[in-house]
């Protein structure tokens, strides 16, 4: 078995997400109190307890879902039934959970990087009015040929016929509205604070360079790919540059799994609060072998 990890990105949350983990495992608890501790507030009881509304804020789902993702690596471990990894990736801010994972980053430093990042996200959020949209059931080409008629910018690439649209808002919802008339089959929009992955997160991509300049990138332990380029990255300086981009640019999630199978992965475990990645996974390719680790009843079994 080559094993590669997938980590969750954000509109995975749930209300409750961990405390299965924490009740049951020592390690992941040991995890859950270092990230109260560095953060300053109370990670571990927004996650278990909610509220909702304060869990979906963009500050506290990307740092809960980091913690969430390792926590469920630990565990596994202290179960004794981690076999070797030999890939990860991650969504969005799970790439950064799978950075962690792979030692780029020490389990603190990690934190520290995916809260920055949440923050000046959700800073972006604010000060912007954006929206974003899936499209069902279209190639590449005719999403980035509709992008550029409305203006707007293609966020991710999920899997084969599902792909998030993201910029303004008013932009957005005229491409919505206009989805027939386009020859599109399927668009929806998306309950969303802003236009991830788009230029109106340019402010946050800025302050997000500056903040990591002071962060040590190590060589990653095993293989992670990047959302940039769905390729392996494993220099420091393209890692950086890569957390850097990915706050603008599309991701590439499509691309990073079939590059993960293209070298040799043969089963995904998911280290997340659902399905999410193993559904994008199965709508990819239904043969891949995928498991979906959320709670800590999963991780004993």
């Amino acid at each position: 078995m080559s094993l590669a990890l997938l980590f969750s990105g954000q509109g995975a949350q749930k209300v409750g997400m961990g405390k299965s983990l924490f009740d049951g495992s020592t390690a992941a608890r040991a995890l859950y109190e270092q990230a109260d501790s560095v953060l300053g507030w109370s990670l571990s009881k927004v996650s278990f307890e909610g509220p909702e509304s304060e869990l979906t804020q963009t500050k506290v789902c990307q740092p809960a879902l980091f913690v969430h993702g390792l926590a469920v690596v630990a565990a596994l471990k202290e179960a004794g039934k981690l076999p070797e990894v030999k890939f990860a990736l991650g969504l969005s801010l799970g790439e950064i959970t799978a950075l962690t994972a792979a030692g780029v980053f020490d389990f603190a430093t990690g934190l520290k990087v995916v809260a920055e990042r949440g923050r000046l996200m959700q800073l972006a959020c604010e000060q912007t009015v954006g929206g974003m949209a899936a499209i069902i059931g279209e190639d590449r080409a005719k999403v980035y040929t509709v992008c550029e008629k409305f203006g707007i910018e293609a966020a991710n690439f999920n899997a084969p016929g599902q792909i998030i649209v993201t910029g303004e808002k008013a932009k957005v919802d005229a491409l919505v509205a206009a989805a027939a008339e386009n020859g599109l089959k399927k668009v929806m929009a998306l309950k969303v604070a802003g236009a991830y992955h788009s230029r109106l997160m340019e402010p946050a991509r800025v302050a997000f360079a500056e903040f990591l300049k002071g962060v040590t990138f190590n060589r990653p332990a095993f293989t992670v790919f990047t959302n940039t380029t769905g390729q392996a990255v494993s220099e420091p300086a393209e890692i950086r540059d890569a957390l850097i981009r990915q706050v603008v640019s599309s991701v590439l999630w499509e691309d990073c799994v079939r590059s993960a199978v293209a070298a040799g992965a043969s089963v995904f475990w998911e280290c997340g609060p659902g399905a999410i990645l193993a559904g994008m996974a199965r709508r990819t390719e239904k043969s891949w072998q995928v498991k979906s680790f959320a709670e800590l009843a999963e991780v004993v079994a």
